[in-house]
């Protein structure tokens, strides 16, 4: 396979110049991800591009891939045997911890916090589960900080929500210079506008800062997918700006501002709860072969969409984090028949505790 900097390596641990940095990297994708014009749904004097990092991994995609390269990497390299970890319910970062985790021998715990029932987070909860995750329910995000330091006490090694650390954010640093890549050999024009879901912040501020970094003029325009949106604002900013500084690309924080920007035109009723923006642009991203879910990529391809519409630049990127791998081979035997209408009720039954 082929590292985001046009290296090839096998899976396991490598030492990447990409992100200019000397911890060790754990490979888990395949790279470059492709990009696609989207012909159905450009308009006069405006293209939509699509970045198809929902193919990041055959097993399973999406953006949690990049981040954790370098997480479980750098916990593969400390010698960690145990990590805790924290999401709603149908968590894909809880997910996709879990799983590639485990193919490292380190196990995973998590903090689950609720959610607004729906098929795909049932399905994705019942898959955490099936890959070995140990979770612990909680019925707030205030809770879950007491269950998160008793688990780092007993000496679990902490990930933050969505694997957005600086570290974290490093693989979508990587990222940004893969697009410049592909950009400078002629598979797409140069983006003006790079549209994505902003929700623990990583993924957009790395791109932000990767894009600092080759010299690109594309701006980021973060999709806020949870209230309230000035914590994801702050979260993705204050990440953009420490990136940039790794990379050795220092900016003040108004040049990082003026590189990210966060859209809350698209949150609706908050988490998890779905839009009619975002149920028109997923029938509409259908029929281009994109699969969105409610919570996150729905919204931000909304967002996309607005753009394309608006006429508000010639060249809109929308960036897929949403893994199109299929779900059913991550479900055993072992997993949880959760039905979406008793997944509020499962989440507060404080009476099970999956081991």
């Amino acid at each position: 396979m082929t590292t985001p900097d046009g290296t090839s390596a096998e899976r396991g641990v490598v030492n990447s110049n990409a992100a200019r940095t000397p911890t060790a990297r754990l490979v888990l994708g395949h790279y470059p991800t492709p990009v696609q014009r989207l012909g159905g749904l450009c308009a006069p004097g405006c293209e939509l591009w699509v970045k198809r990092d929902d193919q990041t991994n055959r097993e399973y995609g999406g953006n949690k891939v990049r981040k954790l390269e370098w997480v479980l990497g750098d916990a593969r390299a400390r010698g960690v045997a145990r990590i805790v970890t924290v999401g709603g319910a149908g968590s894909h970062h809880v997910l996709a911890t879990t799983h590639f985790a485990k193919q490292i021998g380190i196990a995973v715990a998590a903090v689950l916090v609720p959610q607004p029932a729906s098929e795909h987070a049932a399905l994705v909860l019942r898959a955490s589960q099936a890959q070995g995750v140990r979770a612990f329910r909680v019925r707030s995000w205030a809770a879950a900080v007491p269950v998160l330091a008793w688990r780092m006490a007993t000496g679990a090694h902490f990930v933050p929500l969505g694997g957005s650390s600086v570290l974290g954010s490093m693989g979508y640093v990587d990222a940004a210079r893969e697009l410049a890549a592909q950009v400078r050999t002629g598979a797409l024009p140069e983006p003006d506008v790079c549209v994505v879901p902003l929700g623990s912040g990583g993924t957009a501020a790395g791109l932000a800062a990767g894009f600092e970094a080759e010299r690109l003029r594309t701006r980021v325009v973060g999709v806020c997918v949870a209230s309230p949106a000035w914590a994801s604002r702050i979260a993705s900013l204050w990440l953009a700006r420490a990136c940039a500084k790794k990379v050795g690309v220092a900016r003040s924080l108004a040049a990082v501002r003026a590189r990210l920007s966060a859209d809350t035109r698209f949150i609706g009723a908050g988490y998890g709860h779905p839009t009619q923006d975002g149920e028109a642009a997923t029938d509409l991203a259908r029929a281009e072969g994109l699969v969105l879910d409610p919570t996150y990529t729905a919204k931000a391809f909304a967002c996309a969409l607005w753009h394309v519409h608006s006429r508000a630049a010639p060249n809109i990127l929308y960036w897929h984090t949403l893994s199109s791998a299929p779900m059913e081979p991550l479900l055993g035997p072992q997993s949880l028949p959760i039905a979406p209408q008793s997944l509020p009720q499962w989440l507060n039954d404080d009476s099970v505790t999956i081991k």
